[in-house]
């Protein structure tokens, strides 16, 4: 069964860019895969009832699947990358080139086939506790002199808690790391993440 292209997404693939051409071909691969076609955070996003299984996106070097439940996929042709180390669910299938695509589409497409089967399934990757991330010494101080900071943290959501963690821990010195942390006390004590 193939997939109804959604008129709002259009407009990503007439635009002007770098991968165009190649991102027509994933297109007519996407929609053979029978998943809905939305457009979410700026990027054709393909759902099974809803839930994201992969979107398309682009960059510099290279254009990209990015399959929400990767970590969870087989990988048998070790093609799947992890965008960094800190991202524990997404993997991305990565193209140079529409030659590349196009000797590769049987590949991608048992790829998303077995991503579609793993949100039929309601497979769920495994996270990491927000325990497991390293919490820097300066911030772990901070939040032993400062009680109310420590409640405001520890009442934060798991996501946010990690947020500022990697933000925090990202930083290679000890002076950086603070500047951090002070730049980010009122949002934490005002119950905000980074992003909010």
């Amino acid at each position: 069964m193939k997939s109804t292209p959604n008129p709002k997404v259009n407009w990503f693939f007439e635009k002007e860019g770098p991968w165009q051409s190649e991102f027509a071909l994933l297109r007519a691969i996407a929609l053979s895969s029978g998943l809905e076609e939305e457009l979410k955070w700026g990027h054709p996003c393909y759902t099974l009832h809803g839930k994201n299984v992969f979107l398309m996106h682009g960059f510099k070097a290279y254009c990209a699947l990015l399959f929400h439940k990767g970590a969870l996929l087989k990988d048998p042709n070790r093609k799947l990358v992890q965008q960094t180390p800190h991202v524990q669910s997404a993997r991305q299938l990565r193209f140079t080139s529409s030659t590349e695509i196009k000797r590769q589409a049987p590949m991608v497409k048992a790829y998303i086939d077995e991503a579609i089967d793993l949100e039929r399934r309601g497979a769920q990757v495994p996270f990491k506790e927000t325990k497991a991330f390293d919490m820097p010494v300066e911030f772990a101080t901070r939040l032993k002199k400062e009680p109310a900071l420590r409640k405001a943290f520890e009442g934060l959501t798991p996501g946010r808690q990690r947020g500022y963690l990697l933000h925090f821990s990202g930083a290679k010195q000890s002076k950086t790391r603070e500047a951090r942390i002070e730049k980010n006390v009122e949002r934490i004590l005002q119950g905000k993440g980074l992003d909010d």
